[in-house]
């Protein structure tokens, strides 16, 4: 009965906990659907509640067992010594494991970052990152879905370097490199009405976390000079935003002519 009242409480928080993060979920993508970001708070929540899940099934196994024993009458006592060596041989065994928990543990404690944050994780094999959206964070893995649609799972001892990109706000940077032939200042001119009419435009200026710039001649190369474009936006929207900026840019540049620097001349990148 003990066991079996046990697995009622397990299957009770596994439905408890679905049905928590299907409500988080549902406002994060609501939020994220009608142009403003998830709360920080929201997203902390989605993560805590998956580690509160896991506490308590281990919690409800744990008291069940000992239980048990005592009903089977073996005293606890005795169990002491044989508990202390397979503690030691499993804190041996596992000490990847324990890693884990304890790197889950400070992740949660000091919220580097949450369900439905963009980040850039650094590992072991992999020189440049791994970028993607936090799907799922346990006290073990973080689940990371790529931009090709990948799912990466990364034990949380493997992790090394975390950059958040969207936490608070982010910036969009975009480099457009012209040629050196051209009226530089004729072409930065086109470039401020470009942002301009980015920030104007309702389906767009929701996003941004005021007027884009034009900071100005950000490289001098042969043969070209790159202008820089710089937009602060809300939380992971940079990527839509720089986009949506280069194309605009692109777009104007060619309806005034000016020409952009040939495929030698140009950056490499």
């Amino acid at each position: 009965m003990l066991l079996l009242g046990a697995g009622l409480i397990v299957r009770f928080a596994h439905w408890l906990g679905a049905r928590r993060r299907t409500w988080i979920d549902t406002q994060i993508r609501f939020q994220i659907e009608s142009g403003s970001s998830a709360p920080e708070g929201l997203k902390r929540s989605r993560a805590v509640s998956e580690a509160l899940e896991w506490v308590a099934v281990a919690l409800a196994y744990f008291i069940a067992g000992i239980l048990a024993l005592d009903r089977l009458g073996i005293p606890l006592t005795t169990l002491v010594a044989p508990a202390t060596v397979i503690g030691i041989g499993l804190g041996f065994g596992a000490q990847q494991m324990v890693g884990d928990l304890l790197a889950g543990f400070f992740l949660f404690a000091e919220h580097q970052f949450a369900f439905g944050d963009v980040i850039r994780l650094s590992v072991p094999g992999q020189p440049t990152g791994i970028t993607g959206t936090v799907e799922e964070l346990t006290l073990r893995v973080t689940k990371v879905r790529t931009a090709q649609g990948e799912l990466v799972v990364v034990p949380n001892s493997a992790l090394r370097q975390v950059t958040n990109l969207s936490k608070d706000w982010s910036r969009a940077v975009i480099d457009i490199p012209v040629s050196v032939t051209e009226d530089l200042e004729h072409v930065t001119g086109i470039l401020r009405d470009v942002v301009t009419q980015l920030a104007a435009d309702p389906d767009w200026s929701g996003l941004l976390l005021g007027d884009p710039v034009v900071a100005g001649v950000e490289a001098i190369d042969v043969g070209y000079v790159q202008l820089r474009l710089i937009a602060r936006t809300l939380p992971g929207r940079q990527f839509e935003v720089a986009r949506e900026l280069r194309l605009l840019a692109a777009t104007a540049l060619r309806s005034a002519g000016v020409s952009s620097p040939s495929i030698g001349d140009g950056p490499s990148s």
